[in-house]
């Protein structure tokens, strides 16, 4: 089954209410918008297993909406200390794939410079196409293994990308001073993080519900200790 951009803009009101987020009609838009384009790349460049736009959107982009909440507290924090002349928040989205998380974020936090990078050209590809059509100036794509990336983000973040210590080993070069990584997984990984490194702390593993999901889901946030 796929969804009309007014079909998908229909259904999103009822998750947003449910999940008590602030996100505006022209995001509403975006957001719809994007599923729209992702299921017509999805039929010709494979972005994502799933087909069926009532499986796309409980487990794809409602499961992406869900770890809004504790972003935004997240980067409420940053904003906070951070000074006025520093520049956007930056944010990597590794492994992105056909761009969940990272799109969703960038919508949805439009002064967050947002970056999906993927080892697939035809992925990022896809990024740089939905940032052109939706007039998303904080979104990028990059085709390059993520150890191959220059620069320094204040937030990386993964979804079923790899382990939590391939994670962490891959990014830690590009992760900021004071910043942190936030890995959504399914059930808490507690094999993966019984051998992540001494040295990185593992402040908060934070359970999730996504609407209409019967499914783990967690947050694990980290960052190195100093």
């Amino acid at each position: 089954m796929v969804w009309s951009q007014a079909q998908w803009e229909a259904a999103l009101p009822p998750v947003l209410a449910g999940l008590a987020l602030p996100v505006d009609a022209e995001q509403v838009q975006k957001l719809a918008a994007y599923m729209v384009m992702l299921a017509h790349w999805n039929s010709t460049f494979n972005l994502t297993a799933l087909r069926d736009a009532p499986d796309m959107l409980t487990h794809h982009l409602t499961d992406c909406l869900t770890v809004l909440a504790p972003l935004n507290r997240h980067l409420d924090a940053v904003r906070a200390g951070r000074a006025a002349e520093a520049g956007p928040i930056r944010l990597l989205d590794v492994g992105s794939g056909g761009g969940l998380p990272g799109v969703v974020l960038a919508i949805c936090c439009p002064d967050v410079q947002v970056s999906c990078v993927d080892t697939v050209g035809k992925k990022a590809a896809f990024i740089r196409q939905v940032a052109a059509e939706l007039r998303l100036p904080n979104l990028r794509g990059e085709h390059a293994r993520v150890e191959q990336l220059k620069g320094q983000y204040e937030l990386i973040t993964s979804r079923a990308f790899a382990s939590l210590l391939d994670f962490v080993s891959l990014t830690r070069a590009i992760l900021a001073k004071g910043g942190v990584w936030m890995a959504m997984k399914g059930k808490q990984p507690d094999d993966e993080l019984a051998v992540l490194p001494a040295d990185v702390d593992v402040f908060h593993v934070e359970q999730l519900q996504v609407p209409g999901l019967d499914a783990d889901r967690c947050l694990v946030w980290m960052r190195p200790r100093n």
